[in-house]
């Protein structure tokens, strides 16, 4: 077990979550606590002895702060091998006792950036001593346990009283400790290259010559997308402990669903309130499916599978959005993963009970509805905090119900920026491997120019009426969610048919209008690029089909128009292209 007894402890913390109920239980067991700065004045403050890491060193706290603990007298005991008798006898010639514990956890750069502080305060929010102990520590794991975390204080006491921590423990901790100040390193260099101090090219695109991030294990899952292939989720960020990393509920979180702000954002944020656990397709057809729901401010649900679309659709509320949908292409729903944008109802629940579903995925589920849906005993429920605005993730420009201006993403602004007010464009771009490398690229937000309607072009045929243009701007914003070549036909805010994932524009145009079949005939259509060729068009208008749009910018895209217009087909341009691959 080779249990190491702490009878001396350094604490030293940003964070005082805690501290109090620490410190007098490790004087309670006879722990010998030194401190620093605050952290020794709210030590004192508890009724607690402490000694002043000053009366340690014989050095005062100097220049504001910043030097507390870069001392030998600190550092010494905390390196200090103990197994090797030169490394005793000096600590004897020095005076030094040694630390069998470390508590620290560092000043809050991370939230400083993302609240947006000036670059003067985030720089000064860049912990020095901090890292160096936290590192030392971790480094003598053998002789020493170092704590990052409140959340790990109630393990402390245990240790405590138990006779300390062993060394399987201690080398845990010390991996923690190093995922901590590699996350924090990670978050200034990043800072330092894309916002404070960026390269030329950085400042000209936005793209840092520097970006990273820590990625925590949140799951291991059964198997891959195939089950001979391993695999595990992983949430970024350096929460090791928590709610995020286990099965606990954070304190304060609603009982069936999470709002904004508690966990961070996306899929991996979501918690499973039943069903059997998530697998690896469950989750890549969650995030289609999260993403085409939240394209919308209105009342949306889309169902996917093999991360294309059997049906979108919005409504007047989700229980008539999941109706249409589901009408596009019930057959293909049959195991589909549902999203919806909003808190799933009873009424919703009733109508997908009964249908085979593998997951539903939703913002909340309503009492009625969880009681409604965990009936099912397989179904997968996971409620997921609504992406924030601005994420590229609910509504925008010439969406149905949405404001005509996109709010500005709380992800980029000039705290991001470099010197002139360029964004950078690592903030919250997508990853995607490549043998040798990773390829980022900034998120399609449907929030170009040519996204919002009021900037179409009309190429062929009369002006759209109010509800045909309603349901163009369904298609287009619901098209985004095809994998490309796409093609999507809608009618009354809803998909009728879907043609995706097809190397020739022209077969998906053909896959589209078969799955419409008589729907085709005054639905409207969407490309989410140009027809190189007309015969994609002409299959689209030989179907019934009223108004078409698409980017346009072939060099024959006369020959396009001139088919329309023969057609008396409604055409419009957007000017943008949305290929997803």
């Amino acid at each position: 077990m080779t249990r190491v007894a702490i009878r001396r402890a350094l604490i030293s913390v940003y964070d005082k979550s805690g501290l109090a109920d620490l410190a007098g239980g490790l004087h309670a067991a006879g722990v010998e606590i030194v401190s620093t700065g605050s952290t020794a004045a709210a030590v004192s403050a508890a009724g607690v002895p402490v000694t002043q890491v000053e009366k340690l060193t014989g050095f005062p706290e100097c220049l504001g702060g910043r030097v507390k603990t870069l001392h030998p007298a600190v550092h010494a005991g905390l390196l200090a091998d103990l197994a090797q008798p030169a490394h005793r006898a000096q600590l004897d010639d020095l005076g030094i006792p040694p630390f069998q514990l470390l508590v620290s956890n560092l000043y809050p750069f991370e939230a400083a950036v993302a609240g947006g502080a000036p670059p003067e305060e985030c720089v000064e929010q860049i912990d020095i001593g901090g890292p160096a102990m936290v590192r030392a520590a971790a480094k003598n794991h053998q002789h020493v346990t170092v704590i990052t975390d409140p959340l790990m204080y109630g393990a402390v006491l245990e240790a405590v009283a138990g006779g300390g921590f062993t060394l399987e423990q201690r080398r845990r901790f010390a991996a923690r400790a190093y995922a901590r100040t590699a996350a924090y390193d990670c978050a200034v260099a990043s800072w330092f290259a894309s916002a404070y101090a960026p390269d030329e090219t950085a400042r000209e695109t936005g793209w840092p010559d520097v970006t990273g991030a820590v990625w925590t294990r949140r799951d291991v899952l059964r198997y891959g997308e195939n089950p001979h292939q391993r695999a595990a989720l992983y949430q970024r960020g350096d929460a090791v402990t928590g709610p995020a990393a286990g099965t606990g509920t954070a304190a304060g979180q609603q009982p069936h669903g999470i709002t904004a702000g508690q966990q961070p954002h996306g899929i991996t944020a979501g918690r499973q309130l039943h069903g059997k656990a998530m697998s690896y397709n469950n989750y890549v057809d969650a995030a289609a499916a999260w993403r085409a729901a939240f394209d919308f401010a209105q009342p949306c649900v889309a169902i996917i599978k093999h991360s294309n679309p059997c049906g979108i659709a919005v409504g007047a509320d989700l229980a008539e959005a999941h109706r249409k949908a589901h009408a596009c292409d019930p057959v293909s729903a049959f195991g589909g993963v549902i999203a919806a944008n909003g808190p799933v109802t009873a009424d919703l629940a009733r109508q997908i009970a009964d249908i085979f579903t593998e997951v539903i995925i939703a913002p909340g589920f309503d009492p009625d509805a969880l009681d409604v849906l965990t009936a099912k005993k397989n179904l997968r429920l996971l409620a997921c905090p609504p992406p924030a605005v601005g994420s590229g993730l609910a509504g925008g420009p010439g969406s149905p119900g949405a404001e005509s201006d996109r709010a500005e993403s709380d992800r980029a602004g000039s705290d991001r920026a470099g010197e002139d007010g360029v964004p950078s464009a690592a903030v919250g771009a997508e990853w995607r491997q490549v043998d040798g490398g990773v390829l980022l690229q900034t998120p399609d937000l449907i929030d170009a120019p040519g996204d919002d309607t009021a900037q179409w072009v009309l190429k062929a045929g009369p002006p759209a009426s109010a509800e045909v243009l309603a349901d163009l701007a369904f298609a287009w914003r619901a098209c985004r969610a095809v994998k490309s070549n796409a093609i999507l036909l809608a009618s009354g805010g809803a998909t009728v048919g879907v043609g995706m994932g097809q190397v020739n524009r022209v077969d998906a145009a053909r896959l589209a209008v078969t799955r419409a079949g008589e729907r085709a005939r005054g639905a409207v259509a969407a490309s989410d690029a140009y027809f190189p060729f007309p015969d994609g068009l002409q299959v689209l208008t030989d179907a019934g089909v009223a108004a078409i749009v698409e980017p346009g910018g072939s060099v024959r895209d006369e020959l396009a128009i001139a088919a329309a217009e023969q057609a008396g087909v409604t055409l419009y341009f957007t000017g943008v292209r949305h290929f997803f691959h």
